[in-house]
């Protein structure tokens, strides 16, 4: 199924050691260090921290132990520190 280009944004998922994940999505799920939330196409700009695993399209789960998260212009960058039994 096609994603319409006005339902995603494009992300980008790095750690210290690599790039994770690049690419257009419809939803990114975080936990952040006030609770959770789900960023959507066009959200409000924003700058977070993550306390938890991130969820991608709400089918790929990246295991983390924490991270950054900043929304602005339709793009979302995310920088985490992976957990050392992070497997997807």
């Amino acid at each position: 199924m096609a994603l319409s280009p006005l339902g995603v944004f494009r992300c980008v998922i790095l750690s210290a050691r690599q790039l994770i994940f690049e690419g257009e999505v419809s939803s990114v799920f975080i936990t952040g260090d006030r609770g959770e939330y789900e960023l959507l196409p066009y959200h409000y700009p924003l700058i977070g921290i993550i306390s938890g695993d991130v969820v991608i399209d709400w089918e790929k789960r990246l295991l983390v132990k924490g991270g950054v998260v900043r929304f602005f212009a339709n793009e979302c960058t995310i920088m985490v520190e992976e957990r050392s039994d992070a497997a997807s």
